[in-house]
């Protein structure tokens, strides 16, 4: 360990700004010297653990586990989405059209227009070249009006396939929709799988307190998820 009479090493600056202070412009006397010495050693400490807080609050803390899987990929337009188009220039053509099984939609002037698989913003710019030679105006805006959401739920359900629903819908929802668990089932280790930014990723929930009458975060279903209920191990 240290002696006590070991020298404590000092930055010039906080020296010459501690000796100033204390001695007040003038050669410290022994008794100023030793004042000092003792303000330098608390502002030193002051300042360190005002760096110390400082890099403390910069710091990120690591996203939450269980945190909702989110998608940044552009949404898919898909039979029964409802799409709302809206013409600043021509009001009289405003309409909500409901896109058909073949994923196409039918439009004055210019006929049918395929829908299904193209994003809001690729059908906006494909009615408004369609629409050039018909309108001096030809923006338009398309919107969601509403939307389909299909959905596989497998494993030990009384009723698995592929669902669809035209409302948010949570996960404990959406397998109250398949018949909810068998006999087999456990809401312990539900999986739901998502593809998201080219990935598929699994988010492991525990909807059982749910079922309980527990409040709980809602988890909503989105667009392609597959939600698969394990069987019980007990």
């Amino acid at each position: 360990s240290m002696s006590a009479n070991t020298t404590r090493k000092e930055s010039p600056k906080i020296r010459n700004t501690c000796e100033r202070f204390a001695g007040r412009g003038r050669p410290p006397s022994k008794k100023t010297g030793a004042g000092a010495k003792m303000f330098c050693l608390l502002m030193g400490t002051a300042i360190l653990a005002s760096l110390f807080l400082m890099n403390g609050c910069q710091s990120t803390s690591p996203p939450a586990v269980g945190q909702p899987i989110v998608s940044s990929a552009p949404v898919s337009l898909v039979p029964g989405d409802v799409v709302k188009l809206t013409f600043p220039g021509s009001p009289e053509l405003n309409e909500s059209q409901k896109i058909q099984t073949d994923g196409r939609i039918n439009l004055p002037m210019i006929g049918q227009v395929s829908a299904g698989g193209e994003s809001l913003a690729q059908l906006q710019a494909e009615l408004s070249a369609r629409y050039k030679p018909q309108l001096q105006n030809t923006e338009v805006v398309v919107t969601l009006d509403s939307a389909v959401i299909p959905v596989v739920i497998s494993g030990a359900v009384e009723k698995p396939g592929k669902l669809t629903f035209d409302r948010p819908t949570t996960v404990f929802q959406a397998i109250m929709e398949a018949g909810g668990v068998n006999e087999y089932g456990s809401l312990r280790n539900v999986h739901l799988i998502r593809t998201a930014n080219g990935r598929q990723v699994t988010q492991t929930l525990d909807l059982r307190s749910t079922l309980n009458g527990t409040t709980t975060r809602a988890v909503y279903v989105k667009n392609g998820d597959v939600i698969y209920v394990p069987e019980s191990m007990f």
